[in-house]
């Protein structure tokens, strides 16, 4: 680091710097952190009448962060709690980052809580939408048999078994074939066996009938195409291709693909407690929010069928 550093935006440039080059964040996260950034000394300079130095970071109060919070919820452009959330989320990884490699310490952060923010519902797709994202990968023209086996097999891990992306890309070649049951572990290094559908066995076992490329047993089973790991965001960008081609709205990601695991479940009858076990969820109130999702559907389907309604 050349020199040293007197300013306050000039400690802004060497964060969204270190978030680019050393932490490797993407253009669109390093743009929405320094928005964030930005804003906060924007309204902090107004605040004190004047530009900031780095010694100031370190002065400002727990009032003055709860002002420019109450200035975000009530400004001229009035953020939601999620976004203010955000922003704060933000601010704090700016601070820590004065205060790891600048020497600028601001303990009255630690003290200032954020909105409350109401989780949001899952928005599932339908069983038709899902059904269509995981048979779409095989009607593509534009890709090789196995990598369309391959996007088939992963979109059908996430659905028929309820798993993450990243838990679905952590399993090696020494887990295929698939068995009848998957030792997953997830979040928190938490731990769960999840019972392997046929249908996915088969999807996996095509998979690897078209896999060009010969595997160790603890080689990552997918592939990309020059036959590196296959990335989470090859994942996404597949199922935005897929969902454009099926007319799907936004919503349908490759973490819906989960959700509407749970969702279907919980339609066809099973327990909020075993569906529970099968997602990895440390609390049960996460899984509570897909018995509001599954009720919003009957309350639609009642709406438009009932003669009463």
């Amino acid at each position: 680091m050349a020199g040293p550093i007197g300013a306050a935006r000039e400690a802004l440039g060497l964060w969204l710097e270190h978030l680019a080059k050393e932490r490797r964040a993407s253009p669109r996260t390093v743009e929405a952190y320094a928005h964030a950034a930005n804003r906060y000394l924007g309204f902090m300079e107004r605040h004190r009448g004047e530009s900031l130095a780095l010694a100031d970071m370190a002065g400002i109060s727990a009032g003055e962060l709860r002002a420019w919070l109450a200035h975000l919820r009530s400004g001229e452009t009035p953020l939601s709690p999620r976004s203010m959330s955000q922003a704060l989320s933000a601010v704090r990884t700016f601070h820590k980052f004065m205060d790891r490699r600048l020497d600028t310490p601001n303990p009255h952060l630690a003290i200032v809580r954020g909105p409350r923010v109401k989780p949001s519902a899952p928005r599932p797709v339908t069983e038709d939408q899902a059904r269509g994202l995981l048979i779409e990968p095989t009607l593509n023209p534009d890709r090789e048999d196995w990598e369309a086996a391959r996007d088939q097999a992963v979109l059908t891990l996430l659905y028929g078994c309820g798993l993450r992306i990243s838990e679905a890309l952590s399993l090696t070649r020494a887990d295929a074939p698939l068995p009848a049951s998957l030792r997953i572990t997830g979040k928190g290094s938490k731990t769960r066996i999840v019972p392997v559908l046929p249908a996915v066995q088969q999807a996996v076992a095509d998979y690897l009938t078209e896999l060009p490329f010969a595997l160790s047993p603890d080689e990552p089973l997918f592939r990309a195409k020059r036959g590196g790991p296959l990335s989470p965001r090859h994942v996404q960008a597949t199922v935005q291709t897929l969902r454009g081609r099926l007319g799907l709205p936004k919503s349908a990601t490759p973490h819906a693909l989960r959700h509407s695991f749970a969702t279907h479940l919980l339609g066809a009858g099973a327990d909020l407690r075993s569906i529970q076990e099968l997602l990895g969820h440390a609390s049960l109130s996460t899984t509570q929010r897909y018995a509001d999702v599954d009720a919003e559907g009957l309350l639609s389907a009642y709406a438009a069928a009932h003669p009463h309604a």
